[in-house]
């Protein structure tokens, strides 16, 4: 993607309203992919709540981060399965832990969810222990008892590891692909979007259920990974099978080895081209993940300007964020609306 000094950029003019993911829910304040999470994102002003999946043993699909459980669960104090513990290779990587593909669905439901990150987020740590695992079914049934006439709650679903369970026999795509028919979720405007790094399984996904079936999207990992697809090329290809993309937030706004915001990609624009949504991942409120200009002091677990972030990418034409804290983007776009709505007054 070219690039560009960082200017004052003016608002585009968007068809619609761009959309705020809560991923995995409001992690910054309950711990993620809990019920409590999900509804905190609603809440805070999320249209579209983001459940990572994983597969049980059983086929089932859970939300999860990964199917390693033992950071997001209190499996590794749960005698009855420490002899699950195991090291295997997850995706070209050595994981040691307890696997989700090992475990039923009613032992994963015995399960209770903890803090995955907690020397960033010490104080939802006081959640550990209440909530426990859900399945996709379940947050899809929450995101439709949370809809009002007026504002639909959707569900956007990322795949993990799709091609590695389909090596060992949990063939997701396709478990993927009966749940959704069980819910009757398989229209382009449904209540459930589907995303994954993946191409192949965004492409099994298409063919299977139809040029009409759900929104899919193109995740695209952050600089020096997957770059052949965001060329103009790239767009396009991805254009044939799915109709967004969820980059890295750095392939748009671009920085130094130390955090300084440098400039502005044309990722945007060159998408738009293409045809595509364009929704960057993760925006968090934390100054570890923030540029280093909206940190606000030293404490990298502190909280720092994240709304000014959202802001800039909602000014450069995103049409949606993937963010901990639905709550900022949610402010920031309120502010974009009213400037956007703002009369002009004529000059004396």
């Amino acid at each position: 993607m070219a690039e560009t000094s960082l200017q004052p950029v003016i608002p585009r003019s968007q068809t619609r309203t761009p959309v705020i993911v809560g991923h995995r829910g409001a992690p910054s304040y309950r711990p993620e992919h809990t019920a409590a999470s999900y509804a905190l994102a609603i809440d805070l002003g999320a249209d579209l709540i983001e459940p990572d999946l994983v597969v049980s043993r059983d086929g089932a699909l859970v939300a999860r981060h990964e199917n390693e459980l033992s950071h997001s669960t209190d499996v590794a104090a749960r005698s009855e399965f420490a002899g699950r513990r195991r090291t295997q290779e997850v995706d070209g990587v050595e994981v040691t832990g307890w696997f989700t593909e090992d475990f039923t669905l009613a032992e994963l439901r015995t399960l209770r969810a903890v803090e995955r990150m907690p020397a960033v987020r010490p104080l939802n740590t006081t959640y550990d222990g209440r909530f426990g695992v859900l399945t996709l079914a379940e947050v899809v049934a929450l995101a439709r008892s949370r809809s009002a006439p007026g504002r639909a709650v959707r569900v956007q679903a990322e795949l993990k590891h799709p091609g590695w369970f389909a090596s060992i026999g949990l063939p997701m795509t396709e478990l993927l692909a009966g749940e959704l028919r069980r819910l009757d979720a398989v229209q382009p405007d449904g209540p459930v979007v589907v995303m994954a790094f993946e191409p192949a399984a965004l492409r099994e996904l298409r063919s299977g259920l139809g040029p009409a079936g759900p929104r899919l999207v193109q995740l695209v990992d952050e600089e020096g990974v997957q770059d052949a697809l965001v060329t103009p090329a790239g767009l396009r290809e991805i254009s044939t099978y799915a109709e967004g993309i969820a980059p890295h937030k750095g392939r748009i706004l671009t920085h130094h080895a130390d955090g300084a915001l440098l400039g502005v990609s044309d990722l945007v624009t060159q998408a738009h081209r293409a045809g595509l949504t364009v929704t960057p991942w993760t925006l968090r409120p934390e100054n570890v993940f923030l540029p280093s200009h909206l940190r606000h002091g030293a404490d990298p677990s502190g909280l720092g300007d994240a709304q000014t972030e959202a802001r800039l990418l909602f000014a450069l034409g995103v049409d949606g964020v993937i963010t901990d804290a639905p709550e900022t983007a949610h402010r920031a776009r309120a502010e974009l609306t009213a400037e956007a709505l703002a009369p002009i007054r004529p000059r004396r």
